[in-house]
Parts: C-alpha cells; structure tokens; sequence
C-alpha cells in the first residue's frame, strides 16, 4: 500500500492527499469560527475531523474501490468508521471537555448525536467513545505528528454563552469546511462557481435608485406620503446599534421595502455580512424574493423547498450552491427553514449555521411564531444578538407581546427598540376600513345566507378557517368565483393568486373564496372583505386585504360566525380571546393597544409549559460534563406538524409530465425540486383509503402520485371525495 494516505479518489483517478485535506478544512473552518471568536477551536476541529482515514482498513477500501463516495460514511458494506478516531483524539488532549468537540468531529457526516438516549442506541456518541481501537488503528496509519501534536486553545469557547448553540455553530463550520473543502478536489469547476457575488455595499445605490424611481412614478396620495416616511424613518434608525428592533406598521404602509433598507443600511453602518429575510409562509416567499430580485439580481438567493428549478431566472448552478451554506448577500427563506435549520442535527440543515453570525435577520409577520415552540425560539434568538453579532428585526402590522414578563416567568426579548416614533398615531393614519361585529355571537350564518350576501358584492373577498368551509361556501357562489386552499398545489395557488391580481388590476369584478393563506403578505385590494372569527390578529391581516391602497375612503371588513366549529388548539383559542376582545366596547378594536392584550393572554398567561410543549430546552440544556440531547432534540423541532398528514403528487400542469419522468427513472434530486411545486397533503387516513382504492400509486418508496383524473379540480384542486371517479378514457380497455 502507498505509504502516503489519501483522502479521496477523483473519478479521472487524481488522489487527494489525506494531510492536504485536514490542513484544508482546518482553515476553512478556522476562517469560518472566527467571525464569533473561535478560531483556534475551529481549526483543532478541522484537523482531527477525518484522523480515522490513517487507518489502513480505510485506506485499503479507498485504494479499492471505484466509489467517488468512498469517503462517506454509512451502511454500505465495507465502509469503514473515519471520525470516531477525531473524537477519542479529542477527549484524549482535552479530558471530558474534550465531548465539545467529540460531537462535531464525531457527527461530521452522521449529523450531531445524543450524548445517550434509547432511540440512539449504539448511535449515541457516548456509545461510539467505547471503541478506543478506532484511534488505534487510526496511529498505526502514521498520523503526521503536527496534526496530533497541536497546541490547544488558549481560550475556553465562547464564555456565557449557550454551549449547545455554540456547538452547533462549530459544528457548521467544520461540515461546510469539509464540504467545500473535498469539493474544491472532486469537482473544480462546481467550486469554481461559488460566490462572485457582489457586496452589501454595491447593493446600497442599487437600492436607493430603484425606491427613488418609485417614489418619483407612485402618485402623490395621502398612502404613498406615509409610505415615504415610513422608508425615511427605517433609514435613519439604521444608524442605531446592533440590536433587536420592532417595525409596528399597518398592511399597506410598504413594509417590506422599509424594512429592507433599515437591513441595509444598518449591515453597512455595522459590518454586517449579509441580510436573511424570514418569511412564515411559502405562497408568499416567492412574491417577497421577485420583488428583492427585481432590484438586486443575482444577489438574491429564494430557499425553500418550494423552489421551482425549472425557470432560469430564479435557479440556476450558483443559487443552488448559495441554498447549501447561504453565502449570498440577500437571503429569503422560510421560517420553517431557518429555526428548523438553527435546531437541527443533521449536516445537510446545519451547514449554513455559521453564515447567520453578524448578519441582519428580518423576521417578516412576526406575530405568526408558533407558541409551543416560542421559548426556544426566542432563546436562540437572544443568543444570536447577544454572543454572534445579529441584528434582529421583527416586522409586522400586528407586533405580538414579546417584551419579558417576570411575574409569568416569559424571559422574551429584551431591550426591544420600536422604529416607528408612534404606532397608535401611524395605525390611525392609515385606518382605511370600518369593522363590522355580529350583534349575537352565538347565532353562526348558514352558508346560503352568507353567499347570497356576498353575491351582491362585484368584488369581495371571503376568509374561512377549513378547507371544507372553503368549498361549501365556494359550491354556493356564483359561477366565476374564485377559490383559494391548501388542497390546491403550490403552482396552482400561484397561478389563481396571479389571476385574482389580474383581474382587480384591470378593474374586472371578482369574487373569491379562501382559507388564512391569503391573509400574510399576498397583496390584493378588495373593496369588501368577510372574515370568519377568528383571532385578532387574523382579523387584522384580513383587514389587510382591504381597501390596501386607500383608493377608497373607508373599505369594508365584515366578522361573522361561521356555521361550522373552529378547529381545535391554536386557532380555536385564539377566535375564544379575540371574541372577547371585539365585545368589549373600544374606538377600535384594532388598534396597536389591543394586540398587547390579546398576545399577552395567547401567550403569557398558559404558562411557561405551553410555550415549550415539547421540551426541547431540557433536550439542549448542557449538563457540566457535556451531555446533550442534539437529535432528540432536532426530531421534536417540526414548526409544521407532518405527522398527520401524507404527501401526493398531483398532474395539475406540468406536473402530469412530472410524474411520467418519476415513473421511469429515479427520484433524482432536481425532479424531487420540482415537483415540490405539485404536492397536496392530505390527512393520513384519507391518504390511506386512497391508496387502498387505487386512486394513489406508489410509485418509488414513500413517494405516491395522484392515479385518476378525476382526482384533481381545475377550480378546486384535490377531490378526495372523486377517488371512484373515472374519465372517459380510462374506462376504455
């Protein structure tokens, strides 16, 4: 065997040198830890990441072998454990501190373990730490003495700070070190391809050209004046320091543009590397990441994984590369994606960890935050600003009460600075609709009477809380009524939303029929809007919708009982606190004042136990001598529950096609993106009887896809209620 140990195999036959590749990631990742102060542990990780590879059971696989993948770890017979030996090193020079660096190294391709925990089994790190032989053989390779003999740091990492977040963080670092790193060998022209991208500070008269162009194209209206001020004061508070800040504007006041310039010219103010704009839902990051495109170009990086690949103008080789590490200076992205991100376990989530240090974080309608996940949320955004240099943003016509509350034991975000100079005085500046209450909360509107109501409307929009209320009331309507729900796939939403806009733009009456997806940060303007009861943050989202151009002199929102219960947990005790608060006599019940009250009861007064339902603080709570919980922790952490519902491709558009090319290949990652586009979840048991009928194919493991025509609507989307349906031509033998 060669006495010089290698790394990789090229598949042209080029060897990587297994020294070169450790000194490499150590710099990386050395670079990469700097930018919180950690260097030094940066590099000592990425140095003994990969000290298993010395072993000659490793170098004799990889010498054999033809696999390009040979230096992964996994199931596959003959590969062999390279970064146990990292961690034992680890322990052996650093005692028991030694496990803040064992998870890293030890995780670098398996994802961070449990310290121990009975679904761990013998993949709980404290379990693979009883094999000392692993280190054995890995010296009987010829370890070069400066990888072993390193000097340790000098500083302990990062004191004060929360270690399990500290250790996700260099644990980023070493998987994207590592990453780039054996890229850079294998494919050279894939590396060659990152980055380029231009500065924040190029970024800057970008920007202030194309809002100057639009205030100088946008009519001189009482809107558009307060819009200019809201921009101007976002500007000037920029210059304030690193920080967590609140932007408390009505719908309609020109939000995310304000707030996108604060981010902007607070990153140059202060050094920050790049902006991240958090959006809670997916129909609408595609809006929010067209609008920043149309200013900024390539500049702007769209991850979700609702990505359509397919148009070249959105995705292309290096937006894909940015998605994996974030590197791009303007990020949009999902709040699904980037908490699940900060508290997963596996390498693929964590390694653009270490690119949220020193940026700017915009969490766009902040108010949707999901309660039971609220206090590790907000603990991991304290240490964020507190220890990694973010600068925190929370923007929203409806800013929840996060302020702290001792006498509730709610720790939230302290040291809170509200941008707008007064939010009572702005929120009544841009009051452009009237309320209407039901006299009688306890007698619900039947579904024939509320059509018929809303038929003598041209144009109005109608917000329910179900799927199924969306359809009864839309089969009640006149024909020509629009319909909008969660059973239609992504790319059939997207187009319908394009139609509505369409049409009210040309003036065109229109009515529509939706659930809540509407409500956050789709821009429709409605004379007329119904809203089911619901909580008053809902209320006012849907007062969003109205009148948002202020063209008229008072829009008109409607409240109404539905005739249907609310579903059960959030939604239902939200409508409870809402009702209450609409029935208290006030001037308006929407006022900036209100939402406190309402937050402070959905939030502070359940108790500290709801607000962490699934106990993920106990899970990342280091013990003094490094035990952690990582993976039960990143299994617990699902901002969308999915254990209740089943995925089905559906051949709305392009997604017939799609599905042909699923069916005869295999589930290639760039399909598995695309159809991302044409996928309906549907309650598990009905996903069942459909497979039991026919009516769903399996058609790869774990991957079904819509089985008969009739199955999916033009107008309505899926039709569970359709599985014994057939077309015409599929009755044909």
């Amino acid at each position: 065997m060669d006495s010089h140990p290698i790394a990789h195999v090229a598949e042209d036959g080029r060897t990587q040198p297994l020294y070169d590749h450790l000194i490499g990631v150590a710099q990386r990742a050395e670079k990469m830890a700097a930018e919180f102060e950690c260097s030094e542990w940066g590099y000592l990780t990425g140095l003994w990441h990969d000290l298993g590879k010395y072993s000659r059971d490793f170098q004799r696989y990889i010498r054999a072998t033809n696999d390009p993948e040979a230096h992964v770890e996994g199931s596959k017979p003959g590969r062999v454990d390279h970064s146990t030996a990292g961690a034992l090193y680890a322990l052996e020079r650093l005692k028991t501190a030694g496990r803040i660096l064992a998870y890293p190294v030890a995780g670098h391709h398996a994802g961070l373990a449990d310290w121990e925990s009975d679904r761990s089994g013998n993949a709980a790190l404290s379990q693979r730490l009883k094999h000392p032989e692993l280190l054995h053989t890995a010296r009987e390779g010829g370890i070069a003495p400066d990888i072993l003999d390193r000097s340790l740091p000098k500083e302990p990492p990062k004191p004060g700070a929360d270690p399990a977040l500290w250790i996700r963080l260099l644990f980023s670092c070493v998987v994207d070190a590592d990453f780039l790193d054996t890229e850079a060998f294998l494919e050279p022209d894939k590396a060659a391809s990152r980055g380029q991208y231009p500065r924040l500070s190029d970024l800057l008269p970008v920007f202030s050209e194309y809002m100057w162009k639009k205030q100088a194209d946008a009519p001189d209206t009482k809107v558009n004046r307060i819009r200019a001020a809201i921009l101007s004061r976002c500007i000037d508070r920029a210059a304030g320091p690193p920080g967590i800040y609140t932007l408390t504007v009505p719908t309609g006041g020109g939000k995310t543009l304000s707030s996108m310039a604060f981010a902007l010219h607070h990153a140059l103010k202060h050094n920050k590397h790049r902006i991240i704009y958090v959006i809670p839902y997916t129909s609408i990051i595609e809006q929010t990441a067209d609008q920043f495109r149309a200013i900024f170009g390539d500049a702007v990086i769209e991850h979700q994984s609702n990505l359509d690949v397919s148009d070249p103008a959105k995705d292309n080789a290096r937006s894909r590369l940015a998605c994996e590490n974030w590197d791009a200076p303007v990020v949009v992205t999902t709040s699904v994606q980037f908490f699940e991100s900060l508290f997963a376990s596996r390498t693929s989530r964590c390694r653009k960890l270490h690119n949220i240090v020193n940026s700017v974080v915009v969490l766009d309608e902040a108010q949707l935050l999901p309660p039971e996940f609220l206090t590790p949320i907000l603990h991991i955004l304290r240490e964020l600003q507190k220890n990694y240099g973010l600068t925190l943003l929370l923007s929203t016509a409806t800013q929840p009460a996060l302020t702290p509350q001792p006498a509730f034991e709610f720790e939230g975000l302290p040291n809170t600075e509200e941008i707008v100079a007064d939010p009572a005085a702005l929120h009544d500046q841009l009051k452009r609709v009237d309320i209407t209450i039901p006299q009688r909360w306890d007698e619900p509107r039947s579904w024939e009477d509320l059509a018929a109501e809303l038929s003598q409307h041209p144009s109005v929009l109608c917000i329910v809380n179900r799927r199924d209320d969306c359809r009864a009331l839309w089969a009640k309507m006149p024909a020509g009524t629009f319909h909008l729900s969660a059973l239609m796939c992504g790319a059939h939403r997207s187009a319908k939303i394009g139609d509505i806009k369409d049409q009210l733009k040309r003036g065109i009456p229109t009515r529509v029929i939706s659930t809540q997806l509407v409500e956050a940060g789709v821009d429709v303007d409605f004379p007329v809007v119904y809203r089911a009861l619901a909580g008053l943050d809902s209320i006012a989202q849907a007062a969003g919708r109205c009148n948002r151009e202020g063209l008229l002199d008072k829009g008109k929102v409607v409240v109404f009982t539905p005739p249907s219960e609310i579903p059960p947990g959030h939604l239902r005790q939200a409508a409870q606190i809402g009702q209450r608060l609409m029935a208290q006599s006030c001037a308006d019940i929407l006022a900036p004042d209100r939402f406190e009250s309402f937050f402070k009861e959905f939030y502070w007064l359940q108790g500290p136990r709801r607000l962490d339902k699934h106990e993920i603080q106990a899970d990342l709570k280091m013990s003094d001598d490094f035990r952690c919980s990582f993976r039960s922790a990143a299994e617990k952490f699902h901002l969308i529950d999915e254990s209740g519902q089943a995925p089905v491709i559906v051949t709305y558009g392009e997604g017939a096609d799609l599905i042909r090319q699923l069916e005869q290949g295999k589930p290639e990652r760039w399909l598995l993106r695309r159809l991302q586009r044409y996928v309906v979840n549907l309650p598990r048991y009905v996903h069942g009887r459909l497979v039991a009928e026919g009516a769903v194919r399996e058609v790869h493991p774990g991957m079904y896809v819509q089985g008969r025509e009739a199955l999916y609507d033009e107008a309505l989307g899926f039709r569970p209620d359709k599985s014994i349906d057939y077309e015409a031509d599929e009755l044909v033998c």
